[in-house]
């Protein structure tokens, strides 16, 4: 009896330590706010944001929350009301999120280059080549069936630029994409390179993205046409618009964005992936725009990925000019 009383006791003492325990974890992370962050997968599938969301948590009481999608997705999310920020690299949609109402308080925080990639063999024959060269033996060898063409074709930053160099060497991507050779894979840029490789196919890629997946022997595919302007590809953050979305969390977006233009938010992004790569993923942008140290690429971005003369026009900035000093 005093066994099964002792039993008793100790079972109900577990209970009530673990009720306590679950109530102190629950009343932890409740004091934490929530940030929804609508991405691009060329980011969220290098893991970048996984490093960056561990330190930023480090130092705030904010849970931070990526969904990764194609840009053209993940704007809708914001435009929905279902994000609170977007961090995505298609300019020209960027621009119309701004002029809609649907953000403010736009920043560039990076850039790297996307390069054309595929098989060593290159039956197209267009290694060290530029872009617009490239695409258009890549067109020629792909109708008399000597290569293939894999788009992204899921309406996201790359798809766009993708369709830009088509239409900049007079070609129609509409028309592109009837023809044999031109595969849709309608898929982020991990599994369009997967695609590509198995189809021993050309693509466009992110060099972030592709320098993960080829190091870690995912795919063989080689860099083949990397130089040039039209390969720029330049990564901004947007806080969602309090006043068409009153339920978005702009302050933890404003407290965000002040953290990835920080020193330490742009080394973060500078070193991540050199020990791995042997070269940064991404590079950062806010002091390399201050500084002007290459004239050239600065020109290329803002020519690229300012609007008017600015990376976000003064009636966008909504009373944040300390962001743009």
């Amino acid at each position: 009896m005093e066994r099964k009383t002792w039993v008793w006791t100790t079972s109900l003492l577990l209970v009530v330590i673990t009720s306590m325990a679950g109530t102190a974890y629950y009343a932890a992370t409740s004091t934490r706010e929530k940030l929804v962050i609508s991405t691009t997968t060329s980011l969220y599938d290098t893991h970048l944001l996984d490093v960056i969301e561990d330190q930023f948590e480090m130092e705030h009481p904010v849970d931070l929350q990526f969904r990764s999608a194609g840009t053209g997705l993940a704007i809708l999310h914001a435009q929905n009301g279902d994000a609170d920020m977007i961090l995505v690299h298609d300019p020209s949609r960027e621009r119309a999120f701004l002029e809609d109402g649907h953000g403010v308080c736009r920043k560039i925080i990076a850039y790297n280059f996307f390069a054309i990639v595929g098989p060593e063999a290159d039956p197209a024959e267009i290694n060290g080549k530029l872009p617009p060269q490239a695409l258009l033996e890549i067109v020629e060898a792909g109708r008399v069936g000597q290569a293939k063409w894999v788009s992204r074709g899921d309406d996201s930053g790359t798809h766009t630029k993708e369709r830009d160099l088509w239409f900049d060497v007079g070609l129609n991507w509409t028309e592109l994409r009837e023809e044999e050779w031109y595969i849709e894979a309608g898929a982020g840029m991990g599994a369009t390179l997967q695609i590509t490789e198995q189809f021993f196919a050309y693509t466009l890629a992110d060099m972030g993205t592709y320098l993960k997946y080829s190091k870690n022997n995912i795919i063989t595919l080689k860099e083949l046409a990397t130089q040039g302007e039209e390969l720029l590809n330049v990564y901004s953050v947007i806080t969602v618009n309090n006043c068409t979305h009153p339920n978005a969390n702009f302050d933890g977006a404003i407290s965000f964005i002040e953290f990835l233009i920080s020193e330490r938010g742009q080394q973060i992004i500078k070193d991540y992936g050199k020990s791995t790569y042997n070269q940064s993923l991404f590079y950062p942008a806010v002091a390399f725009l201050k500084e002007n140290t290459e004239p050239a690429t600065v020109q290329w971005i803002k020519s690229h990925a300012f609007f008017d003369g600015y990376e976000c026009p003064p009636e966008y900035q909504n009373n944040h000019p300390e962001l743009y000093s």
